[in-house]
This record gives C-alpha cells, structure tokens and sequence, in this order.
C-alpha cells in the first residue's frame, strides 16, 4: 500500500523553510510574492510589512510591495512604499532599482 503524501506547495515549502530561518529575508521576500500569486492579499501584506520591517534595504521588497499596492488600488500607500523604496536604493547605491521605482512611482494616478 502505497502511503505517499501530497506534495508540498511552494507556499508551504517557504513557510517551513521561513519557521526554520525566521531570519532569512529572502524567504520572507518569496513567501509575500507567492502569496501575492495566489489572491492571498492580507497574507501578502503581512509578509511583505514583516519583511520591510526587519529588513529595511531590501530593496526589491519595495519595489514588488509597491506594485503590489498599487495593483490593489492603494496609490496612496503604493506611493509611500515606492518612496520608501528609492530612499533604501540610495542608502544601498542601487541605483537601477532607484530608477525603476522612480518609473513606478511616475506611472501611478495623481
């Protein structure tokens, strides 16, 4: 008899990995994505404020949180979070990741 379990979804896979190392900011960063993915909003939000707050000049998390914002209809904090996000490239000197939320943050509605 063949007891196989289902196979993991990448969701659950991260959030293992993540209870592990709750300090892997990358980990953190895959997991807001791939709730993203999945119409997980409040699961997104979660993950990607926890992220940004331990891990303020994670640059790339700004710039997806902030797309994700502004997917959602939350100019104004899609706004803040690109903001955020450009102020962590200078700190950092990334400045192609600068230049992309600088386009992201032009592109938004007044």
């Amino acid at each position: 008899m063949n007891t196989t379990q289902p196979a993991k979804s990448r969701r659950q896979k991260l959030e293992e990995f993540l209870a592990a190392h709750p300090a892997d900011a990358f980990a953190l960063y895959g997991l807001a994505i791939e709730c993203a993915r999945e119409g997980d909003s409040e699961a997104a939000l979660t993950n990607f404020e926890a992220l940004l707050k331990q891990h303020p000049d994670y640059v790339t998390g700004f710039f997806q949180y902030g797309q994700f914002l502004a997917k959602a209809g939350r100019t104004a904090d899609a706004r803040r979070t690109l903001t955020d996000g450009i102020e962590a490239a200078k700190r950092t000197g990334n400045e192609h990741a600068q230049s992309e939320m600088a386009a992201a943050l032009a592109e938004l509605p007044a």
